[in-house]
């Protein structure tokens, strides 16, 4: 029960977080679209996944036992076994590889607010067909094909 209210609250709260985003003015969504996959790919060569299986340390639990008069002891324990995860250790260098990609192409990395219900509802639906010149009242909509960015004012 309490899973699938953490899971119905994300999804709710995805819509009012912050978009982070790369961004160069005038470009098309076309173009963005085939520069941002063209540094996907590039950043998976050059940094492919390496996943590492790994475990959190283990954990004694102790046993504590009371009598009628409050006087309390440990009695035993037993130890929980960390948990075993996974870690991709190319992650980060992925990112910063992507990052340099999209920099010599030209885009910047933004982070716009999400646009209010409102705004959402009013704009067209897919993602913007040239990117806007941003100011401080430019929010952005995600879409099934990619971003949209809304610039008022």
């Amino acid at each position: 029960m309490r899973a699938s209210f953490v899971a119905i609250a994300l999804v709710c709260l995805s819509g009012c977080l912050p978009v982070s985003t790369y961004y160069a003015e005038g470009v098309t969504a076309v173009q963005f679209a085939r520069d941002d996959t063209n540094c996907d790919v590039q950043a998976l060569r050059d940094a492919p996944v390496a996943n590492q299986t790994r475990q959190s340390a283990p954990r004694y639990i102790p046993r504590r036992a009371c009598d009628s008069r409050g006087n309390c002891y440990n009695r035993g324990g037993y130890w929980v076994p960390g948990e075993i995860y996974t870690v991709d250790v190319n992650a980060s260098l992925r990112a910063r590889v992507k990052g340099i990609c999209m920099s010599d192409l030209g885009y910047s990395p933004v982070e716009l607010p999400a646009c209010p219900r409102g705004v959402a509802e009013a704009s067209p639906p897919g993602p913007s067909p040239v990117l806007p010149r941003l100011n401080s009242n430019s929010c952005a909509i995600k879409t099934d094909g990619g971003l949209r960015i809304v610039t008022q004012g």
